[in-house]
């Protein structure tokens, strides 16, 4: 079953309006993720209910999911949920002395995500320990690579 919660922080020396508009433009995660190629955000400017095609990639494997923004709090949280397996990927801005603690975030709702999706981790991404670990990396190299934007 997978982890109820993966997260990480990082410290970011800028203003939370700054981090909120490198996180909010959706359309820029395939520079910051290293899973999430490309999101296709429908209806214009991202807000409360937008929805999304992504372009996911893991090697040799290309996969599509649907997203749709469930949290839309301007420089404070953003977060969507992966229609397709039901997991909720957020990013929380926290004003801090020095600029913005950012945590990005991947919750499991309880019951666990859909079958298909345990399935396909399991038989094609070697399982969910082994699948979650590297997301936990794609997570800190996502935050880096935010940081660098937001402080460039």
């Amino acid at each position: 079953m997978a982890a109820p919660l993966i997260e990480d922080s990082i410290e970011i020396d800028a203003s939370p309006e700054k981090v909120w508009s490198v996180v909010s433009d959706l359309r820029r995660m395939g520079e910051w993720s290293p899973q999430c190629m490309k999101m296709v955000i429908f209806g214009g400017d991202v807000k409360l209910g937008t929805t999304t095609l992504n372009v996911n990639r893991r090697g040799p494997l290309v996969w599509p999911t649907r997203s749709k923004v469930v949290t839309f709090e301007p420089n404070k949280e953003l977060a969507f949920r992966i229609l397709d397996n039901r997991t909720v990927w957020s990013f929380r801005i926290e004003p801090t002395a020095t600029g913005v603690r950012l945590t990005e975030s991947r919750t499991v709702p309880e019951g666990g995500t859909t079958k298909i999706s345990s399935t396909l981790v399991d038989k094609l991404m070697g399982g969910e320990k082994p699948f979650e670990a590297e997301l936990l990396e794609g997570i800190r190299e996502t935050l880096g690579k935010i940081k660098r934007a937001a402080q460039g």
